[in-house]
């Protein structure tokens, strides 16, 4: 009764109310939520061309990190389209020239990631300026016979979403091509097998972890986030494809048989473990991972892909563990994020006090989240 009575106070204090972990709260209690991360994030980092320094390394704020945030923010926009928000977004791009990190010829995933929100302003304003080196890098890619790039499946969300959108806004087919072929290579090619597992409808983070790699408990080693990366690709490529592409149905499919996977696994608290199949290995409460998934099985409800009765208390018990447990009710802080790496034991520990390296792709990840259960009805 009196931990009842603690989160309560703390809930009224966020501003957002009593939780019932069965119901999705007011959309104007999940406004609130994500509007609070974000302003925590811009209060922090008033400057959004500033570089980072983290890890004794001078990083670009185009870092990839950076540009899952920014995923979020356009989303945060399209909801709540307020003035400080374009600006922030434009200013960023501005420091960086509507450039790709590294320049328009690279073919790291986790340096053009930053395009999606450059190719996302220029439909909003129609200045060139903002696609025309995402374009040339993306061109240099597709005129390129190698399709292996995207060798760790955390690219599969970096990059492919790119290609898809640039699809979109230029009407070239050779985009959607280009894209099936690397998401092809690395579902079923790379590593000698691909890393996709459609025995259990999961990824292996990269060939490391193949068979016969396991976890403690003996099982295959599925990384939260990592498939998370995959479940949110999917949601945006599908968002930015015609309906009679070729490799629509695909990529369906695949989300689908994710879907069915991440809910036989969720913990019963509404997390996710940063482990899915081994809950010894560093278990715990997660929030980036958690958050992708949220966002793919709202957006899934909403366009009619995943049974809402299904899957709605899944998502609403993961989204209102996460507001309960994870945002910090006098700064809007985000807890139980996994720092940056490759597996569950990397960005440790995870808690509620513990500040990841980069706070950045935690908090895109939540505002993605946020936005598509807001979408709702």
């Amino acid at each position: 009764m009196k931990r009842n009575l603690i989160i309560s106070f703390l809930l009224v204090a966020l501003g957002i109310g009593t939780i019932n972990a069965q119901e999705l709260p007011d959309r104007r209690e999940t406004m609130k939520a994500i509007v609070k991360v974000n302003d925590y994030f811009m209060k922090k980092w008033p400057d959004p061309g500033l570089a980072t320094f983290v890890g004794n390394k001078v990083r670009p704020s185009s870092l990839w990190t950076r540009a899952v945030y920014y995923e979020g923010l356009m989303a945060l926009y399209t909801i709540n389209p307020q003035d400080r928000y374009f600006k922030y977004m434009y200013d960023w791009g501005e420091a960086h020239k509507w450039t790709p990190r590294g320049g328009n010829t690279t073919r790291d995933a986790d340096n053009y990631c930053c395009s999606q929100t450059y190719i996302d302003m220029y439909r909003i304003t129609r200045d060139w300026r903002m696609i025309q080196n995402a374009k040339v890098n993306a061109d240099m890619i597709v005129n390129t016979p190698q399709n292996g790039d995207w060798w760790w499946i955390d690219a599969i969300q970096m990059g492919m979403p790119v290609l898809a959108k640039l699809g979109n806004v230029t009407g070239e087919q050779k985009y959607y091509d280009k894209m099936w072929d690397m998401y092809e290579h690395t579902r079923n090619i790379e590593g000698g097998n691909g890393m996709y597992n459609p025995k259990d409808g999961l990824w292996w983070r990269d060939r490391d972890f193949d068979p016969p790699y396991k976890e403690p408990n003996g099982e295959d080693c599925y990384w939260s986030r990592g498939n998370g990366w995959v479940y949110a690709a999917l949601v945006r490529v599908l968002d930015e494809i015609p309906a009679n592409e070729a490799h629509r149905q695909d990529y369906i499919n695949d989300f689908i048989a994710m879907s069915k996977a991440l809910k036989k696994c969720q913990r019963k608290d509404g997390y996710w473990n940063v482990s899915l199949h081994d809950e010894s290995n560093f278990g715990g409460k997660e929030v980036s991972g958690t958050s992708l998934f949220v966002y793919g099985m709202a957006w899934g409800i909403r366009n009619g892909l995943l049974d809402r009765n299904e899957y709605l208390p899944v998502l609403t018990k993961a989204w209102n563990a996460m507001l309960k447990d994870a945002v910090h009710a006098d700064n809007g802080c985000l807890g139980f994020v996994q720092g940056t790496g490759k597996e569950p034991k990397d960005g440790q520990p995870v808690g509620y006090n513990n500040l990841p390296d980069f706070e950045d792709y935690g908090i895109g990840c939540f505002i993605l989240a946020g936005t598509e259960v807001y979408k709702l009805k």
